[in-house]
């Protein structure tokens, strides 16, 4: 069992994040082994909202090179939480 603070790993902060923002939505990087219900309660209870809905997704790694050698960035887990339109993670205001 995952504990609600080692779910949320970080929130994500990109333009595409932004925008989802203004819809009520919020995208944060997850724990690989959480689960929809494991995110929409650690998310309740660490922030103190009540989320409407969430989706996984597996996000791949990209190709990289260093020189000769070369591999792949690590793959990872994000999260959109959606939250009714009268709430805000106080986190992300002002960013």
């Amino acid at each position: 069992m995952i504990i609600n603070e080692k779910v949320l790993i970080e929130p994500v902060l990109s333009e595409k994040a932004n925008l989802l923002r203004e819809e009520g939505k919020y995208v944060f990087k997850v724990d690989p082994a959480a689960t929809k219900i494991q995110i929409k309660e650690a998310v309740r209870t660490l922030f103190k909202v009540h989320p409407i809905a969430c989706t996984v997704m597996v996000v791949g790694g990209k190709p990289k090179r260093q020189r000769s050698k070369s591999g792949y960035t690590a793959s990872w887990k994000k999260a959109i939480v959606r939250l009714p339109k009268h709430e805000k993670i106080s986190l992300f205001e002002g960013v």
